[in-house]
């Protein structure tokens, strides 16, 4: 699904409103009737509802779901901000409706001072001070309201987005003047900031309404951002000729291991098995070799003659190439490293301590080969981009930067891992929970990778199914284990069950 900007959403609302066609005011009422279903949903008519009205169709919306909730029977207040004396045409027109009702409570329009109604249980805030719209940090009254309702023990709906929140960029916006939401009733679609670990604070859980806009817009205009979905992943998936023998399947190297490292060789060794790779061969050094034998017997276990990854080895017979985890950061490992992608012509995926070494060596990282697949966490990229980023959003574009001008496909792992294309597209995968967040979860995945390309996946279908795969055992896994006690062996496990799930539908 596309994920568009604030001004391509903008434009949807302007092509649906002419291409439906339907008024802007009927499409407004749309909107609040999925508004109120959700809200009704939820509290029954016990439960008192303040709004918060700002004068924008944001404020409009907000107006229309108080009449509808009062014409239910709930009793509501309503709080319209016009401080300026300019509503938008909408909201102008649903405050007329609310005020010529009179169902609601208590209604207030205000012009100049402001007198805050106490919050309190059981009472519910509908925020609906500003939507998508918004380009600039709230300050002055509008900051001080925010402030007030946070303090506030009561819970709080967004209506489309958390008031004070932009849609894409939040990287100078003001934390403390942004609405905290218990939860975000977003319309037609998720917003790019929900993708983002450091705005989750502000969004609580969200809730997609499909209020209805154009399709035909959504399918046509160009999109940067999008997300997995599993139709897509079900038909890129390869069926295994019944025919097929190890050597017609993929042969896959993984580079792992260093000494005290072990146990990454044998995730990633394990996970590549687990993709359905033909052959797969470990490269470690040889102190991991009892290790290796015990803990994946059908892999081939190669040997370094050192107790690091010390030289590279001849790939020909090799369909893909996964390097990095536990590898360690000795400088013969890097030379080794650098060597090894000079005389490697297969499709690569650099991870973990590869990516390390690559960013201690800052102009190393330009004589990378084109294509070539990354897997870094946060901190892995801002070594290989050489600054600290000061937003998921400014993280995000340094990858998606860094993809573009290396011609390389890179997995900005999280909760939502993030693909940067080489075109500067971006795809967020959506399966995945947060007990992945343990130890071996990326070496689990560089393996996956690995596999799926030995088996003869493109890099792009590689990655996107590999981020899905890799998700979705890791929610099996949870289901079974619970997300605080899983361990990365348990994604490994529970990857069976996510192929043969995908396979099925």
């Amino acid at each position: 699904m596309k994920i568009l900007t604030g001004s391509q959403i903008k434009e949807l609302d302007k092509y649906t409103i002419e291409h439906e066609p339907i008024a802007s005011i009927d499409l407004m009422e749309r909107a609040a009737r999925a508004l109120t279903q959700a809200i009704t949903e939820i509290w029954t008519q016990t439960t008192p509802f303040v709004v918060f009205a700002g004068p924008g169709n944001n404020g409009g919306d907000a107006l229309a779901v108080a009449r509808m909730l009062a014409e239910k029977g709930y009793a509501v207040d309503v709080f319209l901000f016009n401080t300026h004396g300019q509503l938008s045409e909408e909201c102008e027109r649903n405050r007329d409706r609310v005020v010529n009702e009179g169902i609601v409570r208590r209604f207030t329009e205000i012009t100049t001072n402001f007198d805050p109604p106490k919050l309190a249980h059981p009472t519910v805030v509908i925020d609906g001070l500003f939507g998508s719209g918004l380009n600039k940090p709230l300050t002055g009254g509008f900051a001080s309201l925010v402030r007030y309702i946070n303090q506030s023990p009561v819970k709080v709906v967004s209506i489309d987005m958390p008031s004070g929140l932009m849609t894409e960029d939040n990287t100078n916006n003001t934390p403390n003047a942004i609405i905290k939401a218990d939860l975000t009733l977003t319309l037609q679609m998720k917003k790019l900031c929900m993708f983002f670990a450091d705005c989750q604070q502000f969004l609580g859980k969200v809730r997609v309404l499909d209020i209805k806009l154009s399709k035909a817009y959504i399918e046509n205009v160009p999109a940067g951002y999008a997300t997995i979905s599993s139709r897509y992943v079900r038909q890129q998936m390869l069926q295994r000729d019944d025919f097929a023998n190890k050597g017609t399947m993929g042969s896959a190297l993984i580079i792992a291991g260093s000494y005290g490292m072990a146990g990454a060789a044998v995730l990633a060794t394990r996970a590549c098995m687990r993709s359905g790779a033909g052959k797969v061969t470990a490269l470690t050094p040889r102190c991991n070799y009892n290790i290796m034998q015990v803990s994946a017997p059908e892999a081939i276990t190669r040997l370094d003659s050192e107790d690091y990854y010390s030289e590279a080895v001849a790939t020909d017979e090799f369909d893909a190439v996964g390097i990095g985890p536990g590898l360690g950061r000795e400088e013969g490992s890097a030379l080794a490293l650098m060597s090894q992608l000079q005389q490697t012509t297969c499709p690569t995926v650099l991870d973990a301590d590869a990516l390390n070494m690559l960013g201690s060596h800052g102009t190393w990282i330009s004589q990378l080969p084109d294509n070539v697949i990354m897997t870094p966490h946060p901190k892995e990229l801002e070594r290989l981009v050489g600054s600290a980023c000061h937003s998921d959003y400014e993280r995000l574009c340094a990858a998606k930067e860094l993809a573009e001008n290396l011609r390389a496909y890179i997995i900005l792992k999280g909760h939502y891992s993030a693909l940067c294309l080489p075109d500067g597209d971006v795809i967020f995968n959506t399966t995945g929970n947060s007990g992945m967040a343990t130890a071996g979860s990326g070496d689990v995945l560089t393996g996956l990778v690995t596999g799926l390309l030995a088996r003869g996946y493109s890099r792009k279908n590689a990655c996107l199914t590999a981020m899905y795969l890799h998700g979705m055992a890791g929610d099996i896994a949870a289901q079974k284990k619970g997300k605080e006690c899983m361990v990365a062996s348990d994604i490994i496990e529970a990857l069976p069950q996510a192929f043969a799930e995908l396979y099925d539908k």
